[in-house]
């Protein structure tokens, strides 16, 4: 048969169940499983490849930081590794007497790491990097920083020359910060070392991605934080995924007729919910011939399943993962089951075993089972890293030379990477007519629900969301000086159109947000995920036009345009943990339904 038609979509999960799917697609002779994941970070993977040789996420060392300049990353919130930086940055704020790190965020919408800065710097969506390379010119004019030759600043065109393209004046042009801003902050980065820059999120989600990811990693070049104290590192990798198709090259070949999916295995992946409109999602699931779903839950995806095969929940089967960030040593994780399977679930890897062994040719796969596969790959590290890691629910620390890699990257050895044309400042295109679609739309992740995938747990649905304690439904935000132009009143019933689609939610008049953006949390909106999730919100997705980031061809997924208008007066969909003082105790019931 035609052994390259199955296809495998997860979320890329870098763990051992990940390296024995991909072992399992490799001797099968099928592709590399296809990661549905549309707000990754894949372009700063592809920066830190180009800057620092190092295609993953950074980790940074706040504990050791004196200043620390964020753009645009809710580090503290939903961004890389939360806990780890959360640790990092208390220690940073509190843990050294008569020491305290300062903190500066660039966004346009102030969120909740946002909300612990000292200085909160607005900027024009797009222009973070205009606003890094700023900085680096007035620290070189002024000779704050010695001057730097590396690897990363050789990517950025005019650094050898001192950035002219970036003067003050120019960066007030288009960013919006004014000079003597600049100049201040600009003072105080070289006076509070070691200082470091960070980048993530939204900044990287306009069609120029690529270029602000490049130049905030040569701004930290600048400072000296790589691989130093108080800077950015990377993570040593137990396990390194291998380049799997991302599901928008997947739903383009499929639909096009390039491609063929006879058989979609489907893992903890929703791409239905989670694509843009334009990569008709849907529609390249359903061309295969045979769907099975792993999922424990049915959500929009795994309705299409012609079979379901639930795993496991985290409690009933083994749970392990082998971090991409947060620690300065490698780390792999593993937990046993903590109870006995309350139903007539199956861990999938054991399934994926199971299967492989019962093929007219079967796999060459050495294990029986998928914690077997677990214990071999902690002594192939050490001869005690398995029993540490039962003991303390993981091994951390340094990795033997001689470790090999697993997974479908095994055997192989790395490509060095090749050789970049610098690059120049390009303003970020949108979908929209300006004169039509007057701002610009800022999707986000919330805190309680992520990309969507944690909507159905009804303790989550009834966590307030911790800027606006709106909790069991959607809201858009809104400048309220733009929304008392529009006529707006808090809660009132607003449209929100793009090109590609509209929808009605109730408006929260946020004023730490640019008067320009329109912003709206990701992850409700379901039409079929339990009976917590279905019918609940809106889905700010359906919003979205289908930009790729110019470099990397990644989801440009702050590069749509919106208008918004007053439909009717607040009707009490949006329910909130205190309004007035009123405490709602059954905020589920009644008008939410």
């Amino acid at each position: 048969g035609d052994h390259k038609a199955l296809a495998f979509i997860g979320t890329g999960h870098r763990s051992q169940r990940q390296s024995l799917i991909e072992q399992f697609l490799a001797k099968f002779g099928a592709s590399a499983p296809v990661v549905a994941n549309a707000f990754g970070d894949d372009v700063l993977r592809r920066a830190n490849e180009l800057s620092f040789g190092q295609a993953q996420l950074p980790t940074f060392d706040l504990k050791n930081a004196r200043f620390v300049l964020s753009f645009g990353a809710d580090f503290l919130g939903t961004w890389n590794s939360p806990v780890s930086q959360s640790a990092g940055y208390g220690h940073m704020r509190q843990g050294r007497p008569g020491i305290r790190g300062s903190f500066v965020q660039v966004e346009s919408r102030m969120t909740t790491t946002g909300a612990s800065a000292d200085h909160w710097v607005p900027v024009h969506p797009g222009t973070e990097g205009v606003l890094a390379l700023g900085l680096a010119h007035v620290l070189l004019e002024h000779q704050l920083r010695p001057a730097t030759s590396g690897r990363a600043s050789a990517l950025i065109s005019g650094w050898g020359a001192g950035l002219e393209a970036y003067s003050p004046e120019n960066v007030q042009k288009l960013t919006g910060v004014a000079p003597e801003r600049l100049e201040r902050l600009a003072h105080e980065i070289a006076e509070q070392s070691p200082a470091v820059a960070i980048v993530g999120g939204a900044p990287l989600a306009h069609t120029n991605g690529l270029f602000t990811a490049l130049a905030v990693n040569a701004l930290n070049e600048l400072l000296g934080a790589v691989g130093q104290p108080g800077g950015l590192h990377f993570t040593p990798q137990v396990y390194t995924p291998a380049a799997g198709q991302t599901f928008a090259a997947f739903a383009a070949a499929v639909n096009g007729g390039t491609q063929s999916a006879k058989v979609v295995l489907l893992d903890g992946a929703n791409p239905v919910f989670t694509s843009p409109t334009a990569w008709r999602a849907k529609e390249a699931v359903e061309k295969a011939g045979f769907i099975v779903s792993f999922g424990s839950f049915i959500d929009e995806t795994s309705a299409l399943a012609d079979l379901v095969l639930p795993d496991h929940s985290f409690l009933e089967g083994w749970a392990d993962a082998t971090p991409e960030a947060g620690a300065l040593t490698a780390v792999a994780s593993v937990a046993p089951p903590a109870m006995k399977p309350l139903y007539t679930t199956r861990a999938t890897g054991d399934v994926l075993l199971e299967v492989g062994r019962g093929l007219t040719t079967p796999l060459d796969l050495p294990w029986q089972t998928y914690d077997e596969m677990l214990k071999s790959t902690f002594d192939a590290i050490g001869e005690e890293a398995w029993t540490a890691a039962q003991t303390q629910g993981g091994w951390w620390g340094e990795l033997p030379r001689k470790t090999a890699p697993t997974g479908r990257d095994a055997g192989r050895t790395a490509a060095p990477t090749p050789a970049a044309t610098p690059v120049e400042f390009v303003p970020p295109t949108f979908d929209g007519d300006a004169t039509q679609f007057a701002y610009h739309f800022l999707p986000y992740q919330s805190h309680q629900f992520l990309d969507g995938s944690l909507a159905h747990l009804p303790w989550l649905q009834e966590f307030p969301d911790p800027t606006t304690s709106v909790m069991w439904g959607s809201w858009v935000e809104i400048n309220p000086a733009t929304a008392a132009g529009l006529q707006i009143a808090q809660g009132d019933l607003v449209e929100v159109a793009s090109s590609v689609g509209t929808l009605q939610t109730p408006a929260f008049l946020n004023p730490a947000l640019a008067p320009n953006i329109v912003a709206m949390p990701i992850g409700q909106g379901h039409t079929n995920f339990t009976r917590y999730a279905s019918g609940r919100g809106q889905n700010p997705i359906a919003l979205l036009a289908a930009v790729p980031e110019s470099a990397t061809g990644a989801l440009a997924w702050a590069a749509t345009r919106v208008k918004i208008s007053r439909i009717a007066e607040a009707d009490g969909r949006m329910i909130m943990f205190s309004a007035r003082g009123e405490l709602r105790e059954k905020p589920h019931e009644g008008v939410t339904r």
